[in-house]
């Protein structure tokens, strides 16, 4: 899936500059040490490296590291399990979790490393775009999490991010949220959806069989609901910043 990673899930243009923004407008440095973990392809790399920031971007896949590289050839670049991080305690003042703990299921280990590796004051940044629950993606996912558990298949049965953001709100008091971007979008098709979470980490671990029978019924079911897998509904997203700081 890296190759077509930023593609398949892009963020409108100036996003990652409102990211950037604001976590700096948060941090208690002014040059703060920056750890982008689970960056995948570098969606929101570009305004740290454009302004020459001490940025360290982290990834386990190599694939999604190569990918990154390609685009930014002078960026520091880490292959990590964030279980593990090869990092000393109070190495950084903010950590970016960037549509990350939606996935990260080793998540009661990763959190205190990745608390760990932050200097006092410093802050976690977990970012994520929300879409309407009522919008395209919303309604197809809980068809396909119906369609699998006839199956007798659940990927989607647990919830890690809401776990996992319960767990910082507790170990993290001081914590804000910000909406940093607010957009329509016209792009949510089933057709979209299929391509997207037919490549996606969750998805990917359902055997192979299973996986198409149940995309397949996905689409038949899609194709009578919205009258074509290429229609598609506007819908306004937004991008929600959530930041946690270390005492």
């Amino acid at each position: 899936m890296a190759p077509a990673f930023n593609r398949r899930r892009p963020l409108p243009s100036g996003v990652p500059e409102k990211i950037r923004d604001t976590v700096f407008a948060s941090a208690h440095t002014k040059a703060p040490r920056v750890l982008d973990l689970g960056a995948g392809s570098g969606r929101v790399a570009g305004p740290f490296l454009n302004a020459g920031d001490d940025y360290t971007a982290a990834d386990l896949s190599m694939g999604m590291l190569g990918a990154f590289q390609r685009q930014h050839e002078s960026a520091r670049l880490i292959q990590a399990d964030a279980t593990v991080l090869p990092f000393p305690d109070a190495a950084f003042d903010i950590v970016l979790l960037v549509q990350v703990l939606s996935g990260l299921h080793g998540w009661r280990r990763a959190l205190p490393e990745i608390v760990r590796t932050i200097a006092p004051a410093g802050i976690i940044a977990v970012g994520r775009v929300v879409s309407p629950d009522d919008g395209v993606d919303a309604v197809l996912k809980a068809k396909l999490a119906d369609i699998l558990a006839s199956l007798e298949t659940f990927p989607y049965r647990d919830k890690p991010r809401d776990d996992a953001m319960g767990w910082l709100g507790l170990h993290l008091p001081a914590n804000s949220v910000h909406t940093i971007a607010r957009w329509t979008t016209a792009e949510r098709t089933p057709r979209a959806f299929s391509e997207r979470h037919g490549s996606g980490a969750r998805f990917s671990k359902i055997a192979s069989e299973t996986g198409k029978m149940a995309m397949a019924r996905l689409e038949a079911w899609a194709n009578e609901r919205y009258g074509g897998l290429d229609a598609g509904e506007p819908e306004e997203h937004r991008f929600e910043l959530s930041i946690y700081r270390k005492n």
